[in-house]
């Protein structure tokens, strides 16, 4: 660990599931299935451990929420689109929800215009209502997606916990730098078996440790 980040301050994280959200981001057409708009290879690893975390937090009473990325075709400056390929249109089956993963009828469904969950969304008014203070961020991409609602899910006061087979990023050197960031300042990195565990046992969960 670098000098600067080694002044972490780990005693492990508890873990309420009535008072937890799973915020799944982005598992949407566009990124993830053959012929979406800007696809990331390998999707199909996360889908087995974001179920189980999916399952086991709604089963335990905590809340699901899957945020989807999508845009107005009607906008004339759209600001993702000045660095990226136009996505999640509105209107088109790109900002859906892959049908691998487990929805249910009362899981809640946010629309984001940017990275974050959180920008100018209705998400942390709907999370503070049903008394959510720990979110799990699970889905896509790491370090851009993911990273922004964690970053934000921090600065709003919320528990944060991301487990890193339950996420990936644009590739390995991105996956690993965003997961130690977040370790070493936002929240708390771990893997889908502990938070089962955590939940089953009431087990604390540890930051993992990620190479620097």
């Amino acid at each position: 660990m670098d000098q600067f980040s080694s002044h972490r301050l780990d005693d492990g994280i508890s873990i309420n599931a009535k008072t937890t959200a799973v915020l799944v981001v982005d598992m949407l057409h566009d990124f993830c299935l053959p012929g979406g708009a800007m696809v990331l290879p390998g999707y199909e690893a996360l889908v087995g451990p974001q179920n189980e975390v999916i399952r086991a937090v709604r089963e335990a009473g905590g809340v699901v929420v899957f945020i989807a990325d999508t845009h107005r075709p009607q906008s004339r400056r759209e600001r993702e689109f000045l660095k990226r390929t136009p996505h999640c249109i509105e209107g088109t089956a790109g900002p859906s929800i892959i049908p691998e993963l487990d929805q249910a009828a009362d899981d809640i469904h946010v629309v984001k215009r940017r990275y974050s969950g959180f920008f100018n969304t209705d998400l942390d008014l709907t999370l503070k209502d049903m008394l959510v203070d720990c979110v799990i961020v699970i889905g896509v991409v790491t370090n851009i997606c993911v990273r922004s609602t964690v970053h934000d899910a921090f600065f709003q006061g919320y528990k944060v916990i991301v487990p890193q087979d339950c996420c990936a990023a644009t590739g390995p050197r991105e996956q690993i730098s965003t997961l130690y960031d977040i370790s070493t300042h936002f929240g708390t990195v771990t893997d889908s078996t502990a938070i089962l565990h955590a939940l089953k046992t009431g087990a604390k969960i540890d930051n993992i440790e990620i190479p620097a």
